[in-house]
């Protein structure tokens, strides 16, 4: 009957989100300052009124929605959850992999909203704009989007960047090597394949010059074990030891997010529910589809944390 919280990803931002936990919350609110002394600006200005395609920008998603996820964390704590006690692991899509380690301690509020501003603007300098492009692939099984990834490449990077679970995959690489695998998985049965309106091509191997800045950056904040084990994108292995924890982090900015994989491994491991902790419900839609016998239970809003306190305390 184990419980694992879970912190949702880029895609899920909203203007006006984490604005009512605010409202309800000393807590929440104090979290919105420290991002915003961390960063030097006001970056919850941004998050509650806009405007979308600023909010959008990943040097700006990133730190937001980690913010609105750790509002959410801090309303739950104040109204007496203990992670320690009742939370066997943590993990996030993406960059809420930094949310979550915010949330078990392995560094601060505002050190999270520093590496995930560095995060965001090294993945956008990465690749110039316009060479890079991503792909969801929907209906197909991974081999065969491996294997068309592979028949594409012809030299260039194209790579499965995402495994979302639920029939959805999502490749990434150079552009006309993405375009050519979109048409291959197509060719091969995909239900859709649809080519992405992002910045980069997050999660592949053209990402290497932002995960040598990450590497530089996580050196740079002080790191702490986790209360709870965090179960990491990259390997879906639950890990507390903070220097392996920080070389999975630069190791996620090239590597594949595998987020089926992190739902079945749960279900494997004892977690019966797992709490969305942040804005939007993509990660309880996706938990549902991965493994039906998984409670989901989003939380971000007061009265969805005056209702998952009622199943915890």
């Amino acid at each position: 009957m184990a419980i694992a919280f879970t912190f949702p990803g880029q895609g899920s931002q909203a203007v006006g989100m984490g604005k009512e936990l605010a409202d309800a919350f000393p807590e929440a609110r104090r979290v919105f300052e420290e991002v915003d002394d961390a960063l030097g600006e006001k970056l919850s200005k941004l998050i509650w009124e806009g405007p979308e395609e600023t909010l959008t920008l990943t040097a700006n998603a990133q730190p937001a929605l980690m913010a609105v996820s750790m509002a959410a964390f801090r309303a739950l704590e104040a109204r007496g959850l203990s992670l320690k006690d009742k939370v066997s692991y943590v993990a996030g899509h993406s960059l809420g992999e930094y949310s979550a380690l915010a949330a078990a301690g392995f560094v601060s509020v505002a050190d999270a909203a520093r590496l995930l501003r560095i995060r965001g603007d090294a993945m956008q300098a990465a690749v110039p704009a316009g060479q890079g492009a991503m792909a969801a692939i929907i209906g197909l099984e991974q081999a065969d989007v491996d294997a068309a990834c592979a028949e594409a490449a012809q030299g260039s990077v194209c790579q499965i960047a995402n495994d979302n679970g639920g029939g959805q995959l999502v490749i990434s690489g150079e552009k006309a090597a993405v375009e050519r695998a979109a048409k291959l998985c197509t060719e091969k049965g995909a239900k859709r394949a649809l080519m992405l309106q992002v910045s980069a091509p997050f999660h592949s191997a053209l990402m290497a010059p932002a995960a040598e800045k990450m590497r530089e950056a996580l050196a740079g904040v002080k790191k702490h074990a986790p209360i709870v084990p965090v179960v990491a994108n990259v390997s879906v292995q639950p890990i507390t030891d903070p220097e392996e924890i920080a070389a999975r982090l630069v190791e996620q900015v090239t590597g594949r997010v595998r987020w089926r994989e992190t739902v079945e491994w749960f279900g494997n491991n004892g977690v019966t529910t797992l709490y969305e902790v942040g804005a939007g419900k993509v990660l309880s839609g996706l938990a549902r589809r991965i493994n039906k016998d998984i409670a989901t239970v989003a939380v971000n809003n007061p009265a969805d944390v005056d209702a998952a306190i009622a199943s915890l305390v």
